[in-house]
């Protein structure tokens, strides 16, 4: 596929689009957000949909919809085939590769792919981190999340999807110090997190609603991804650190290596020889002792990391704080220091030979 920088690609889609008559503009030499980085070159670049499954429904009364004002009602019989359960993923493969495998980026809870996309101020985030350093980059939208595929079949989903106040990331993600932190701004001594009130928003306008039952559906997803893409090393977040640890048990040839940012939760604890050969890296932020759920969920995942160990497998824990980088929340990649945790994390992927 012919290359070409993503200014270059831009500016080819401006004129195509001007009168005859007009001056096409140079492309910026930097493009916004960028902190001054030069345009990065592309092999390719796009996005598909993978996954799901057929869910019948059946004895639902015929409905007469309205679909846009002074339209014409229209009947609607909502008995039949849906297709459930699919997700969203876009990829950017850089033209000169250093990495050996694609990178995945799955995100957690309540989010989307824009995660890994770009700051609540306005910085390049580790999905351009990591791109720029030649890794093949794919950014997902897992099921029931941003562009991919919604339901709201009861019987399909097996429960109501969760929302989130304004506040409730701002306490719960330790951004806050504590309960009311949000309604006094107060936020904790120190922490990297973009929490003026304008960036915060910019956070809070990413939050979707999200459901706590449709984490087979889910996996599924992520392993047709898997099959898909072919062996990668995945990143995870939060939530996803169920699908991470699981994804790697299923398809122990598809994940060359698995890095865990505060993952919430562990794996199958019946399962974990099959994770012996693959290498792991788990990393936690600052502020965990204090927190009122962090110590049990942490102390899950050591514990966990300890049962691979004991099955013949490698898990490297970093507390951030250690290693003097501090002042992380819940969302290290959003952080004002969130560019030295990617790196941190380039050089172990390096380390694993996944980077030349």
């Amino acid at each position: 596929m012919k290359r070409r920088s993503l200014g270059a690609a831009a500016l080819t889609a401006a004129a195509a689009t001007m009168p005859q008559s007009g001056t096409a503009q140079p492309a910026p030499a930097t493009p916004p957000g960028s902190g001054g980085k030069p345009p990065v070159s592309l092999a390719s670049w796009g996005s598909f949909h993978v996954g799901g499954k057929e869910h019948v429904v059946t004895g639902q009364p015929v409905k007469e919809v309205l679909f846009s004002p002074g339209g014409v009602p229209a009947k609607v019989d909502p008995n039949g085939t849906y297709l459930i359960g699919g997700m969203y993923a876009q990829y950017m493969i850089p033209a000169d590769p250093r990495g050996q495998v694609p990178l995945l980026m799955w995100h957690g809870g309540g989010l989307t792919g824009v995660t890994w996309e770009t700051t609540p101020d306005g910085r390049e985030g580790w999905q351009h981190f990591f791109l720029r350093r030649g890794w093949p980059v794919y950014v997902s939208d897992a099921v029931e999340r941003g562009r991919a595929g919604w339901t709201m079949i009861p019987e399909a989903t097996g429960g109501q999807p969760v929302f989130l106040t304004l506040d409730n990331p701002f306490e719960r993600f330790r951004i806050g110090a504590g309960p009311g932190s949000f309604a006094r701004q107060a936020v904790l001594p120190g922490n990297q997190f973009p929490a003026d009130p304008e960036s915060y928003r910019n956070f809070v306008r990413q939050c979707v609603p999200r459901f706590t039952t449709t984490d087979a559906l889910t996996l599924d997803a992520y392993l047709a991804l898997l099959d898909r893409v072919g062996p990668s090393a995945v990143m995870v977040h939060s939530q996803a650190g169920l699908f991470g640890w699981r994804a790697a048990q299923e398809r122990p040839d598809k994940v060359r290596a698995l890095v865990l940012v505060e993952p919430a939760t562990i794996g199958d604890p019946a399962k974990v020889a099959a994770l012996k050969d693959i290498p792991i890296l788990m990393v936690y932020g600052d502020y965990i002792a204090e927190d009122a759920r962090w110590p049990t969920i942490r102390a899950n995942g050591i514990r966990f990391a300890e049962q691979v160990r004991a099955a013949g497998g490698t898990v490297d824990v970093v507390d951030l704080p250690e290693r003097g980088i501090k002042g992380n929340s819940h969302m290290v990649m959003m952080d004002r220091n969130g560019d030295q945790v990617a790196a941190l994390i380039q050089d172990w992927l390096a380390s694993k030979n996944l980077w030349s």
